[in-house]
C-alpha cells in the first residue's frame, strides 16, 4: 500500500470513535508492551467515544474504508498519535505531523514515554526537541516521560 492510498479526514461520530480506540489499543500494546495501561479496554473505548472524538480535534487515516491511524490535537499540542502496527513506516505519521504543524503553525508540544525510543527518533526527525523529562508521577501510567516541543523556524 502506498502513502497516496491513505486519506486523512476529521473523525466524527461513534463509529469513528470505536475505530480510533481499536487503533489506539493495538498500537499501544504493540509499541509499549512494558508500560502498564492505566485503563481497561472498555475504559479506553469510552474515553475515545465520550472525550477524544467529540472534544478534541481528532483526525483519522483511512485506507480501504478502514481506520489505520489517528491523531488528536488540542491547541498547540499533539495529544495522541497512533498507527495500526501494520501501517507503520508508510509515511502516515509524517503526514499527521505535517497536518499538526499546519493546524498549529506557532508551535507544538507533545509527551511520549522515555522507553519509546522509536517515537523519540520519529519526532526528532520532524524537528521536535526534548524540553523536559519527568519521573512519570504526573501521568496515569506512572511511567517516566519526555516533553517534546516544535517551534517554526524564524
Amino acid at each position: 500500500m502506498s502513502d497516496a492510498e491513505v486519506t486523512l479526514r476529521r473523525a466524527a461520530g461513534p463509529d469513528d470513535a470505536a475505530a480510533v480506540a481499536e487503533v489506539w489499543l493495538r498500537s499501544y500494546d504493540a509499541a509499549l508492551p512494558t508500560v502498564r495501561r492505566a485503563h481497561s479496554d472498555d475504559g479506553v473505548r469510552d474515553f475515545f467515544r465520550y472525550v477524544v472524538v467529540p472534544e478534541q480535534e481528532t483526525w483519522v487515516a483511512e485506507s480501504g474504508g478502514a481506520v489505520v491511524g489517528m491523531m488528536a490535537l488540542e491547541p498547540g499540542s499533539v495529544e495522541q498519535l497512533y498507527l495500526a502496527p501494520e501501517h507503520r513506516g508508510r509515511g502516515i505519521g509524517d503526514r499527521f505531523v505535517q497536518l499538526a504543524k499546519e493546524r498549529s503553525p506557532g508551535g507544538l508540544e507533545l509527551w511520549t514515554f522515555q522507553v519509546n525510543s522509536p517515537a523519540h527518533r520519529f519526532y526528532e526527525r520532524h524537528g521536535f526537541t526534548e524540553a523536559e523529562r519527568t519521573d512519570g508521577s504526573r501521568n496515569e501510567e506512572r511511567e517516566p516521560d519526555v516533553r517534546y516541543v516544535w517551534a517554526p523556524e524564524s
